[in-house]
């Protein structure tokens, strides 16, 4: 079984953090990976997720486009030439039963996976899950971030 790798965490109180930040990840991440995003409302997934995407369409030679989040249509779809993107937000999702008919269960080896409000999702078969953990400070003043995974992401090192 593989071992946790984890990354430290991260100050991202300050924008032009989370920004370079996403910057990173964007230049490590691969098609197959299914990123969680796991925090608080307000806490910064979405402004991580509006950088990580606006990267990857720059990479891509893509013209950079608004991110909303899709919290009342919850998923949209991002096609980068050849690169699919799905941006999930299960916030308002009640039961799991309500994701099958999102497709959130199909092969999802030929794209990037970014969930929101992961957490109802009982059983996600891949081994390929990378955790954003968003959280605030005990006085709500600032905002960090923890990157993990069960499996080694050279990268993270980059974090320490």
């Amino acid at each position: 079984m593989p071992t946790a790798t984890k990354s430290s965490r991260i100050n991202i109180s300050e924008e032009d953090k989370t920004k370079s930040i996403a910057e990173i990840f964007s230049n490590n991440i691969k098609v197959g990976n299914v990123i969680f995003f796991k925090g608080e409302l307000g806490v910064g997934k979405t402004t991580f997720i509006k950088y990580l995407i606006n990267f990857l369409q720059r990479k891509n030679k893509q013209s950079v486009t608004e991110i909303p989040s899709p919290t009342f249509n919850l998923v949209y779809e991002y096609q980068l030439d050849s690169l699919v993107i799905k941006h999930y937000d299960l916030y308002r999702v009640k039961d799991e039963k309500e994701l099958i008919t999102l497709g959130i269960f199909e092969d999802n080896s030929d794209q990037i996976t970014l969930i929101e409000w992961p957490e109802i999702i009982k059983n996600y078969k891949t081994n390929n899950i990378i955790d954003l953990n968003f959280e605030y400070d005990e006085e709500y003043n600032k905002r960090f971030l923890t990157i993990s995974s069960n499996n080694k992401i050279s990268f993270l090192d980059e974090f320490e």
